[in-house]
């Protein structure tokens, strides 16, 4: 967004009642007519810190000037209210818009809780899994001579795996064990 069009957006805001006295406008009116860049001419400062027009009208006489004036203007406006009105600047409703965050980018913190958010049982389920086909690669192996002890184990593990699976392992060994 450029600063003309956050300018624009926080227009009201700044003219509202009470959120910028009168000390507040001059010290910004006066760093943007001596502090280089020199935004406001002389003139300009002047007219913007006369004491016989009423605040809101300078502060909205200012706003629209530096708007006409460009983004360079309204960028040292925002330069010189965060110097001088700090609190205020930080509450401008497109500063608000600015901290929100994107969401289609990605968050590093939430992205590492995302993986795990499966729970103990997950884990216990697919590590239960890997040791189970580990365990059927080793026994279905034919160099290794651990048959019985492996049909000792899936024997007693009805709880580990379903009866039907058990059921398969079961014959499949039985068979090995004939050949």
């Amino acid at each position: 967004q450029s600063y003309c069009h956050r300018l624009q957006y926080d227009m009201y805001f700044l003219t509202s009642t009470s959120r910028l006295n009168e000390q507040v406008i001059d010290k910004i009116v006066l760093q943007l007519n001596r502090v280089y860049p020199q935004i406001l001419t002389n003139e300009e400062a002047e007219k913007f810190r006369n004491p016989k027009a009423s605040l809101h009208t300078r502060l909205s006489d200012l706003l629209k000037h530096l708007q006409k004036k460009g983004d360079r203007h309204c960028q040292e406006f925002y330069r010189a209210l965060q110097i001088n009105a700090e609190q205020l600047f930080n509450d401008l409703p497109s500063r608000k818009i600015l901290k929100t965050p994107d969401p289609t980018e990605i968050d590093t913190d939430k992205e590492q809780y995302m993986l795990n958010d499966r729970g103990p049982v997950f884990f216990l389920a697919c590590f239960s899994m890997a040791a189970g086909l580990a365990l059927f690669w080793y026994c279905c192996n034919s160099e290794t001579q651990v048959i019985g002890r492996a049909r000792r184990i899936l024997g007693f593990s009805p709880i580990i795996i379903g009866r039907h699976v058990r059921n398969i392992c079961m014959l499949y060994l039985e068979d090995m064990s004939r050949n």
